[in-house]
């Protein structure tokens, strides 16, 4: 029986960073195709200044986030993200960056997701930036992608608009508010599973989607 997993994030959310090893895990487990589906949490509506009670909230969440799961959050992310106040907290951009990967090269998104992660938290870099995002993209191979976030045409618009729908309604249709959320779907059947196994033991997380 095959199964589908759909995994709601948005590529801002340290919490969803820190699900990164259940996620490199899951790709491998035969008979689960995961769809990820990005919330547009903090786009829009949603995004906000960076401002400095927001930069140390962040900060402090961060930590929370790399003690439990190991993922990295460097001093240059926080000197050159966090304390740039002329920088939005905004995913208004990477989502479409990664809508662009999945409407060029599907199977690359999760892949693309990682290096956007990795530029914002790692190397300190502006990932609300157009044109950042596009060398991310280059780097990864992903040169159409890279092209069509360059000149966002209408049907790269609207497939971003209604990937975030569609995670919208999936939340509003489980009662579930944050990112990431992980509902698992077979034969027709849907269920919300709780995440907090991908955070602490990420092998645990996949042998409960396995035996589902």
């Amino acid at each position: 029986m095959n199964k589908i997993l759909h995994y709601i994030f948005d590529p801002l959310c340290g919490w969803c960073y820190g699900a990164s090893s259940a996620l490199a895990a899951l790709v491998d487990v035969p008979g689960v195709k995961l769809r990820p589906l990005p919330s547009g949490l903090f786009a829009g509506a949603g995004a906000r200044p960076m401002d400095g009670e927001f930069a140390a909230y962040a900060w402090s969440n961060d930590q929370r986030i790399e003690h439990l799961t190991g993922q990295r959050f460097t001093e240059r992310y926080r000197s050159d993200v966090l304390a740039d106040r002329q920088q939005r907290f905004d995913s208004g951009p990477a989502t479409m960056a990664l809508t662009a990967v999945a409407l060029t090269a599907p199977a690359r998104e999760l892949d693309a997701l990682k290096a956007i992660q990795q530029a914002r938290y790692i190397a300190g870099q502006d990932i609300t930036q157009l044109d950042r995002l596009a060398t991310v993209l280059v780097d990864l191979g992903l040169h159409q992608a890279a092209e069509r976030l360059a000149q966002p045409d209408d049907e790269l618009l609207a497939a971003d608009r209604a990937r975030v729908a569609g995670a919208q309604a999936l939340l509003s249709e489980f009662g579930a508010r944050g990112v990431p959320t992980f509902i698992l779907e077979a034969d027709g059947h849907r269920q919300l599973l709780h995440s907090s196994a991908a955070f602490s033991n990420p092998r645990e997380f996949v042998e409960q989607i396995a035996a589902a």
